[in-house]
């Protein structure tokens, strides 16, 4: 949300209300695809068909070791990801606690892999898109005439991109299993409905002076459209993913439970989870939504002033 509200596209308290929304709907819809990841991917349940146990103890030490870390980590300001420290913790219990042999040395290096990939991929996506709209909005005769006719395309990809990603993936858990064939037409249609929000609120945007100074400054409102596109989307996508950090754990424990004891590969992501996922951003967000309305909150920038 930082360059939503840096931008002043949103303020602090409407970036809170996108993420309180997204970040429910992302974790809830399409959660389910990377906390198999977590339950069942990084160690090899077949070691503990004797012992399930352990894996119950080891889920539970990896949750408190991942929470205690990213505690002491945010006290004194250090960067820290929920993701490296719950990968980390549970590798950890499993080759100590088992054996080397316990973990799943092929997926893990999938995981790191991605630390590297996913930074250099966005960086390269970042790359072209700012060079196309460079190219052709900023560098034609008439910025905002373009910018308007071009962002409606944007928002359609990154409806499309975000619909897919959610059909073809994340809605095995709720019932709903969607051909590849399916998911893109679908996806189509939902892309389409998100791009017509967008022409209905740049619409509503006029050219105020033909001076290109101040065609540039209408050019930042049509693109703040597009920004509060792109903030509902990277809301949704990191509900997605990063919910598995805390229900991972907990789904490979209540898999155990629910069983009576049985270590099972294959085992149905319950609702409830899920639900307990989404509704941590929706606290997390409101405990954000508080420390916003102090005396020393600065809206314009979204930090602390000294």
């Amino acid at each position: 949300m930082g360059t939503s509200v840096g931008a002043k596209a949103i303020t602090i308290k409407q970036a809170i209300i996108i993420a309180m929304v997204f970040e429910f709907a992302g974790a809830y819809l399409a959660g389910g695809e990377v906390t198999s990841t977590i339950r069942k991917g990084i160690i090899d349940p077949e070691l503990l068909g004797d012992e399930p146990e352990l894996l119950v103890y080891g889920m539970m030490s990896a949750l408190l070791a991942a929470g205690l870390w990213l505690f002491i980590a945010t006290t004194f300001g250090w960067p820290v990801s929920t993701t490296h420290s719950i990968v980390g913790a549970i590798v950890g219990f499993a080759a100590v606690g088992i054996s080397v042999d316990a973990v799943n040395w092929g997926k893990v290096g999938e995981i790191v892999s991605s630390w590297v990939v996913s930074p250099v991929m966005a960086g390269t996506m970042s790359f072209l898109l700012y060079m196309s709209v460079r190219k052709f909005i900023f560098d034609t005769d008439d910025p905002f005439k373009m910018a308007k006719r071009l962002v409606p395309i944007y928002i359609f990809m990154m409806g499309y991109v975000i619909s897919m990603v959610t059909m073809v993936k994340g809605l095995k858990h709720i019932g709903l299993e969607l051909s590849f064939q399916e998911a893109m037409r679908y996806s189509v249609l939902v892309a389409a409905g998100i791009m017509m929000l967008g022409i209905v609120a740049l619409l509503r945007i006029r050219r105020v002076t033909e001076s290109r100074q101040y065609d540039l400054l209408n050019v930042e409102k049509v693109f703040g459209v597009l920004m509060v596109s792109t903030a509902c989307s990277m809301a949704f996508a990191h509900g997605s993913n990063d919910v598995a950090n805390a229900i991972g754990p907990l789904a490979a424990i209540n898999s155990i439970v629910s069983s009576g004891g049985m270590v099972a590969q294959e085992a149905q992501m319950p609702h409830w989870l899920l639900l307990l996922g989404g509704g941590r951003y929706r606290r997390r967000a409101c405990a954000i939504w508080i420390s916003s309305d102090q005396d020393d909150w600065n809206p314009h920038y979204g930090t602390y002033t000294e």
